[in-house]
């Protein structure tokens, strides 16, 4: 059996840079559970699919295949054999994410991968419903969160910094939007687990959080 690390929390909270961080420090291969449904998104988007209308969605993951490798360590996402990974976080396909998350089809989809991993390998592997819902018997189990303030600023200038044109306003509200989103939903609703550590990173370093998370982990 595998040594299991389950990171959730609400958009932006820095889940998937802290992961990759404590898993460098520790030696566990890292799983970005989010990746893996932006990478089924990007195949919705090609498709033109509405994210609004189930049905196209459950019939549009029959002819998807999303996997997972590794190239010097770092996760790549492949979706029917092309590596996407450079298409996964745009605005667009992390809202097609958000709307498509919550459907049954697409979380099956995604799922047996998810155990296999989990069951073979040490890891660590963050979302928005790891420790509550994919991994409950997790070995270590933390809820990662900021103000919606911080994340938005962190996202914002992460967008500037790559000359993107954007709106702080706007992406506050996209990420109250996506909170509300993913408290909310009926399958597997953002939460933190009974037995989760509480991580607000609002007022902490990057550094900070990876000592704090790894003083939990063996």
């Amino acid at each position: 059996m595998g040594y299991n690390v389950a990171i959730d929390g609400p958009a932006g909270a820095g889940k998937s840079t802290i992961a990759k961080l404590v898993a460098k420090e520790k030696g566990y291969i890292y799983v970005d559970t989010g990746a893996m449904y932006r990478g089924l998104a990007i195949h919705f988007l090609k498709k033109g699919v509405d994210p609004e209308d189930k049905k196209a969605v459950a019939e549009a993951c029959k002819d998807a295949e999303v996997t997972i490798g590794y190239e010097n360590g770092i996760q790549q996402i492949y979706l029917n054999g092309e590596n996407v990974t450079g298409m996964l976080r745009t605005e667009e396909v992390g809202n097609m994410a958000s709307k498509t998350s919550a459907i049954p089809e697409v979380r099956n989809k995604l799922l047996d991968l998810q155990h296999s991993l989990a069951k073979e390998k040490d890891v660590i592997m963050d979302g928005r419903d790891i420790g509550t819902n994919i991994l409950p018997d997790a070995d270590v189990k933390i809820y990662l969160t900021a103000s919606v303030e911080t994340r938005a600023k962190r996202r914002f200038d992460e967008l500037k910094e790559k000359g993107e044109d954007c709106s702080l306003e706007e992406i506050s509200k996209d990420i109250r939007e996506r909170d509300e989103r993913d408290m909310t939903r009926e399958i597997a609703p953002l939460r933190k687990a009974e037995d989760a550590v509480l991580v607000d990173s609002s007022n902490m370093t990057i550094p900070e959080v990876v000592d704090a998370i790894c003083s939990y982990c063996r």
